[in-house]
């Protein structure tokens, strides 16, 4: 009755005595770090999936810019978005029935087209350099002038001796231009292989302003940033359980040696 008691009362929190690894303000952080990695990796997705399409290119007449079975992101565009030099989506069914065609668009209506001058691309009687062709040469045999119509679009390949471009198509009713509602998108990037966002031809820039860049370089760092704070905001807490327990047992280690 008189015995001292041994009762002792258990310490809140479950029992263990232990506070969450790295503190509650640790953890409140690492989860807010998990969820707007979240948001921003899944709104990238959602993002691209809105504004850009991927397309197989299955022919050799974009080389050296866009290989054979080369896998491409086009930024979905309005045909009136399209200027020189943009290497465009179209459908045209005097080309190709029921599939894409991708081109590079060298004039718009307007202008007056032909090649070459001392080996080069005229435009508007302006020599256009385009060292998208990596040295290849430009000339086209029986190339003659051609006067673009207003709303239509004057196209080759970048592989000018073996496409299937407007040069093929100078005996149709539109004289191989297309018309700028025929367009659906913009090609961006080469994903696959990777080789990276498509430049933009300063040559056509004396003619009239080029088209910005799409958001793709955006939208690539809103994934990544997401995937980071995803992984670090879920390393937080065994990271700080780790080191919380090496501190641990360099506090009880001196203890033991007394």
């Amino acid at each position: 009755m008189g015995g001292e008691s041994t009762t002792r009362t258990a310490p809140r929190g479950g029992g263990t005595g232990r506070k969450p690894a790295g503190g509650r303000t640790g953890q409140r952080l690492s989860g807010l770090a998990v969820a707007l990695g979240l948001v921003l990796f899944l709104g990238g997705f959602a993002w691209a999936a809105v504004v850009y399409r991927p397309y197989t290119v299955p022919t050799s007449s974009m080389t050296p810019t866009i290989g054979v079975g080369d896998r491409v992101l086009a930024q979905r565009v309005d045909g009136d978005e399209v200027r020189r030099g943009d290497v465009v989506v179209f459908h045209d069914k005097n080309w190709v029935a029921n599939a894409p065609v991708v081109k590079r668009v060298v004039a718009v209506g307007g202008d007056t087209v032909a090649c070459c001058t001392n080996g080069k691309l005229t435009v508007n009687g302006k020599q256009i350099d385009e060292p998208y062709l990596k040295g290849g040469p430009a000339e086209l045999a029986g190339f003659p002038t051609v006067k673009v119509p207003e709303g239509r679009l004057f196209l080759l390949g970048d592989e000018r001796r073996g496409s299937l471009d407007s040069t093929a198509h100078l005996t149709d009713a539109a004289r191989g231009t297309v018309s700028r509602a025929d367009v659906t998108a913009r090609v961006d990037s080469v994903i696959w292989p990777a080789k990276g966002m498509l430049e933009r031809p300063t040559g056509f820039q004396a003619l009239g302003a080029l088209s910005p860049p799409g958001p793709l370089r955006t939208i690539f760092f809103l994934i990544v940033a997401g995937v980071v704070l995803v992984f670090a905001g879920g390393a937080y807490g065994p990271l700080a359980k780790l080191l919380g327990g090496s501190r641990a047992r360099g506090r009880t280690e001196p203890a033991r040696a007394r």
